[in-house]
C-alpha cells in the first residue's frame, strides 16, 4: 500500500486512528458528533473517479462497514457519507453518525457552529471505544 502525504489541513483537524485495508482512519476533532474521516493511500486522488474501479468499491465497502457498525455500536438516527472537498481538495470521505437534536440537525455539519475539540481524557477513550468497534469488524481485519 502506498504512503500518501496528508493534506495539512487534515493531519490539523482529526486525529489518527488506525490503517485500513485502502484507507488511513482518522478521528475528526469534534465531540459534537462521531465523525470518521477515510482517506485513501492514492497519491493524487482528489475525487473518486480517480481510483481504480476495485478502490472505489474497497473506498465504499469501508465506508458501509464503519458506518453500520458506528450506528449499531453507538446508536444514531442517519448515517451521513459525503466526499467534499472544496477547502481540502486531497480526497477523503466522510462518515458522520447523526442524532436527531445534534447541534447541526437536520442540516449538515460542516460549517455549523464551532467544533469542540476532543480533551486528552476524551480522545483516549473515544479511540479506544473505536479501534474496539474497528477490531470488531471481520471484514476489515487481516485484508
Amino acid at each position: 500500500m502506498t504512503d500518501v502525504t496528508l493534506d495539512p489541513r487534515l493531519i490539523e483537524d482529526t486525529h489518527p486512528l488506525t490503517e485500513l485495508p485502502l484507507c488511513q482512519l482518522r478521528l475528526m476533532d469534534d465531540t459534537r458528533y462521531p465523525w470518521l474521516v477515510l482517506i485513501p493511500r492514492r497519491p493524487g486522488a482528489v475525487e473518486v473517479f480517480d481510483l481504480s474501479e476495485d478502490d472505489q468499491q474497497q473506498l465504499w465497502h469501508e465506508a458501509g462497514l464503519l458506518g453500520r457498525a458506528l450506528k449499531e455500536t453507538l446508536g444514531g438516527d442517519k448515517l451521513n457519507i459525503a466526499t467534499l472537498g472544496n477547502l481540502v481538495p486531497q480526497l477523503h470521505l466522510h462518515v458522520v453518525l447523526r442524532r436527531e437534536g445534534d447541534d447541526a440537525w437536520p442540516g449538515p455539519v460542516w460549517g455549523q457552529g464551532q467544533a469542540d475539540p476532543y480533551d486528552l481524557d476524551g480522545l483516549a477513550a473515544m479511540r479506544d471505544r473505536l479501534l474496539a468497534i474497528v477490531d470488531g469488524i471481520d471484514a476489515l481485519r487481516g485484508s
